[in-house]
């Protein structure tokens, strides 16, 4: 029926403690997708209530790379069934309620769901593709979830929401790692000197011998003068030292700089040389002065 997948093995956000429960999915496509997003977000615990069609081919094609989550997965015929040996439940909801439920955004809910993972499982429950659980299968959850979205266009698709679940389940995941400081998951890599950049960031000697090559160059070609500096210097200093050179990119630079020189001292020489002597520019043609 399909071809097999690299298993996820033991998932490893939260160790397979959180359980997707889907509720009377009517098309196997949402199972598929489903199954891709939790896989992608390290989660494999995918149960089913009374799905209308399941397994199919159409689920396992648009799980892509995710058969194993749908190889695995437990099909019951009731939500007490799904929800027995769970320690905490929470459904989604788009709508309000006449008895006001305990609701939470979901970066609260998987908070919640995190503190309660060492004590069993837990549950986040998916409704139907068209009017999603019943006011009887959310009374049966601890807690709501509700996703803030457009509340012109609020309606998700089944996957889209276990998506935004899943990835606020593995930033959660992630975050606790970097608490006890094992792997770098989080941590970004934005400029010299940040964990993962290949090469150390440029010293102040380096930078201010860089601005010293620089100002040198522009006056030599003429585009700054000495006698009248404006601001030039400044901002260029600025431009650069906010861009937080590294070695590397210093040298570049540098040898940028000794190649216009070359390249300028080579035609000032032609110039000279031909016969004809050096010949005055019109009066700022072509030129710019700062």
């Amino acid at each position: 029926m399909h071809k097999p997948s690299r298993p996820l093995g033991s998932p490893d956000t939260y160790n397979d403690r959180i359980r997707i429960v889907l509720v009377e999915t009517s098309h196997s496509g949402n199972i598929g997708a489903v199954a891709r997003a939790m896989k992608n977000m390290g989660l494999g615990n995918l149960w089913m209530v009374n799905p209308r069609s399941f397994p199919d081919e159409t689920s396992y094609a648009r799980a892509a790379g995710a058969s194993d989550v749908l190889d695995t997965a437990t099909v019951v015929d009731s939500l007490d069934e799904a929800l027995a040996d769970c320690v905490l439940v929470m459904g989604t909801s788009a709508r309000g309620r006449k008895v006001p439920w305990p609701v939470m955004p979901p970066d609260q809910a998987v908070t919640a769901a995190a503190s309660h993972c060492g004590q069993g499982t837990v549950a986040l429950v998916f409704g139907r593709e068209n009017h999603g659980l019943s006011n009887d299968e959310l009374q049966r959850c601890h807690y709501h979830i509700h996703i803030p979205s457009n509340p012109d266009y609020s309606s998700l698709n089944l996957a889209m929401a276990v998506q935004v679940m899943c990835y606020e389940l593995r930033m959660s995941y992630l975050k606790g790692l970097e608490a006890d400081a094992r792997r770098p998951y989080l941590e970004p890599i934005a400029q010299p000197g940040d964990a993962g950049w290949d090469v150390a960031p440029a010293s102040v000697g380096d930078v201010e011998g860089f601005f010293g090559h620089l100002q040198q160059v522009l006056e030599e070609i003429d585009f700054h003068r000495r006698d009248k500096p404006r601001q030039l210097m400044a901002r260029l200093r600025r431009l650069f030292q906010r861009a937080k050179m590294d070695q590397m990119e210093v040298n570049i630079l540098r040898g940028v700089l000794s190649a216009v020189q070359k390249t300028a001292g080579a035609s000032g020489i032609e110039q000279s040389t031909s016969g004809t002597g050096p010949q005055a520019p019109e009066q700022d043609q072509g030129k710019r002065h700062v």
